[in-house]
């Protein structure tokens, strides 16, 4: 992998329902692309975009988060939006990193179809003054050209990195649906991973508990 650049950290957030191997290419080709020292992989507590749907408990979300990045010395968990009340907005966990280390520069790192809605996110531009993004490929969603970036964000615009990558044609939704189906979900997520949706019922009939 490329080389790591101290003191530059990437955020990946997300409801991580579960996680699976395409949050984890994502988190790995954007520290490859952008020399990052680690991976903090955020699960969201009160995801904003997803009111009123069904959701695992945080604390299997979390678990099944922690098991999918152990071993990696690249990737980190944090807690933050766990521990803060009310809905999960970026703009505040950014806030709070960058009140916890100043040093730090941080680099959020999202997928195409993220970006495509990041107005209907809470202060998009203030998030990007506050830190810089990478947007890596997603099956199906265009990444988009500078100009299209340039006529939305001005010169902020040179603070977004487009990922040079394959993408992986997974999501946690389809995942979800296979489990329920009781078809095979072996390599879409970490075995430890797969392992926690079998031994709690997860994504079964009566789920969520």
């Amino acid at each position: 992998m490329g080389r790591r650049r101290v003191s530059s950290v990437g955020l990946l957030g997300g409801t991580f329902d579960p996680p699976h191997v395409g949050h984890l290419w994502l988190a790995c080709l954007a520290a490859d692309a952008m020399g990052l020292e680690r991976v903090w992989f955020m699960p969201a507590a009160q995801p904003p975009h997803k009111q009123g749907r069904p959701m695992s408990r945080a604390a299997d979300r979390l678990e099944m988060t922690r098991r999918a990045i152990e071993g990696d010395s690249l990737f980190g968990l944090t807690t933050i939006e766990m521990e803060r009340p009310g809905p999960s907005y970026t703009v505040d966990s950014v806030r709070q990193l960058g009140r916890e280390q100043p040093n730090q520069t941080v680099f959020l790192v999202m997928a195409a179809d993220s970006l495509e809605q990041i107005d209907t996110w809470r202060e998009p531009d203030q998030l990007l003054r506050l830190c810089e993004w990478v947007i890596g490929p997603r099956p199906g969603v265009a990444l988009p050209d500078r100009s299209r970036l340039e006529a939305r964000f001005g010169a902020a615009a040179d603070r977004i990195h487009l990922l040079d990558g394959p993408s992986l044609d997974v999501s946690a939704s389809e995942i979800r649906e296979r489990v329920a189906m009781g078809t095979i979900i072996r390599y879409l997520v970490p075995r430890s991973v797969e392992e926690l949706i079998e031994a709690r019922g997860l994504y079964r009939a009566g789920w969520p508990p």
